[in-house]
């Protein structure tokens, strides 16, 4: 089954259906005394999937491999947003090529958005049809009959779903922390900004139940974890595909009287962020006092042409309710330069609007055409220098703001959630704090998983180092 792009765009008020995923009995053993690797590309909504992918391996009796060199089943979780993250994976499966000469029986393949897409298929079927199977977003369910049919079959296995989308619940999932959770309450998204594939390769906006959202957090509480992450395309929206009395700010309220002691959410469009969320995000203490906040561009003029329903003057107001009402809130965003048609005074919007917000942290990108949305046909005469340029001024701005941000730590205490041993320097841990600042602490290993009070006694742009208070 091939990906359509056409009929990607679509969508029509056919009910959502909500399924229960259930391995069967069959496929139980198709795994045993075999390895798989996972490599996984893209946003925290692709991390989850690949936490649910090696799950139903392991229902399958397959072993995760500690490198791909060993595996005997390896797969590609893969991102369509940028071009880059389109290289990336195209370099990696030219060394998948390579291996399979080397091990013709190791079993490879591709999932995730860039399976969704038309051009991608298309490009496998005529340079690499070495590769096993291939399977997009909304069938992660059906692994183990795909996997089944890609071992006793001799040509590339392609099962990627043209739909609008359904909810399957109880997909098992295999996860990367002991201590914090994503836990997904609605796919897809219905906002077509015109640079964005992910309406086409994640389906339309559909909300999870409000009952099946808190059972999971419940379960994640009782089981020892202490933060979770709702994700979404743009939790903002939750609910609104229900047509039911509730929305994404009753929603943040009943996780946070579950009594989880940490409540995250990315990421937000602020065209849907309500008076009512702000003021419910600073009423628990147990919200975490962190929100990403995509500008994209401070142009009103590049807004409109990106289909973003906002303007900059809406945008700071939303700023300014958030700053005000949400005490100690930490604000990151998106922004992308370079936009088709994008010109120098639109460009220093964009940094006006950074001097004002002095972001903690932003995400700053070069537009990447992607094929089939309506910005990849816009008239794009911006040369790469120019966009490079762009680029580099705005993060000297960005890096600017985000250290002033940190220095503001420097001497004070603050809760950190030590998550793991920090790379930086394997006798310390690291963890964030409560406004998703990254620290290395000097404490010992018994204390991983631990909300611990950390005095900030050295401060960088990106990072932190402190000591137990």
């Amino acid at each position: 089954m091939l990906p359509c792009l056409n009929e990607a765009k679509k969508r029509t008020k056919n009910k959502v259906m909500v399924k229960k995923y259930k391995i069967d009995d069959n496929f139980r053993k198709l795994g045993l005394g075999k390895t798989y690797f996972i490599k996984t590309y893209g946003c925290q909504m692709n991390v989850h999937d690949s936490e649910n992918i090696k799950a139903i391996l392991e229902e399958m009796g397959f072993k995760e491999s500690s490198g791909m060199e060993n595996a005997d089943l390896i797969l590609l979780n893969t991102c369509a947003i940028r071009e880059n993250a389109h290289n990336k994976v195209f370099g990696m499966i030219g060394r998948l090529k390579h291996m399979k000469e080397e091990r013709p029986n190791i079993i490879t393949g591709i999932c995730g958005c860039m399976a969704q897409e038309e051009v991608v298929v298309n490009e496998i079927l005529d340079k690499y049809r070495f590769l096993d199977l291939v399977f997009g977003t909304h069938n992660i369910h059906e692994l183990p009959e795909i996997l089944n049919k890609a071992i006793h079959n001799d040509k590339t296995e392609i099962d990627v779903k043209t739909i609008e989308g359904d909810i399957i619940e109880e997909i098992p999932v295999k996860r990367d922390s002991k201590y914090k959770a994503w836990v997904n309450i609605m796919y897809g998204c219905d906002k077509f900004c015109t640079y964005c594939i992910v309406p086409y390769t994640r389906g339309k906006q559909r909300s999870r139940r409000f009952g099946d959202i808190i059972k999971e957090v419940e379960s994640l509480k009782d089981n020892g974890y202490k933060e979770v992450t709702l994700l979404g395309q743009n939790v903002n929206a939750y609910g609104k595909d229900l047509e039911l009395d509730y929305d994404m700010s009753d929603l943040l309220e009943a996780v946070a009287k579950t009594g989880i002691e940490r409540i995250r959410f990315v990421t937000s469009h602020p065209w849907d962020f309500t008076d009512k969320m702000i003021n419910i995000i600073g009423k628990y203490s147990n919200i975490m006092p962190y929100i990403h906040l995509p500008l994209q561009s401070g142009s009103d003029r590049i807004l409109k042409l990106m289909g973003r329903r906002y303007t900059k003057e809406s945008y700071l107001n939303l700023f300014d309710k958030i700053k005000k009402t949400v005490p100690n809130v930490a604000i990151t965003t998106d922004i992308i330069v370079g936009f088709p048609g994008e010109t120098e005074e639109d460009f220093k919007d964009t940094l006006e609007i950074v001097d004002k917000c002095k972001y903690d942290s932003a995400f700053t990108f070069i537009f990447s055409p992607r094929e089939g949305t309506p910005a990849a046909k816009m008239k794009d005469d911006i040369s790469l220098k120019v966009k490079e340029d762009r680029l580099h001024r705005l993060n000297e701005l960005v890096n600017k703001y985000a250290y002033e941000a940190n220095l503001k730590y420097l001497g004070k205490v603050v809760p950190v959630l030590l998550e793991n041993v920090s790379e930086k320097n394997g006798s310390m841990l690291a963890g964030y704090t409560d406004t998703m600042k990254l620290v290395n602490v000097k404490a010992p290993k018994e204390m991983l998983g631990q909300i611990v009070l950390v005095k900030i006694n050295d401060v960088k742009t990106w990072s932190m180092d402190g000591e137990i208070a």
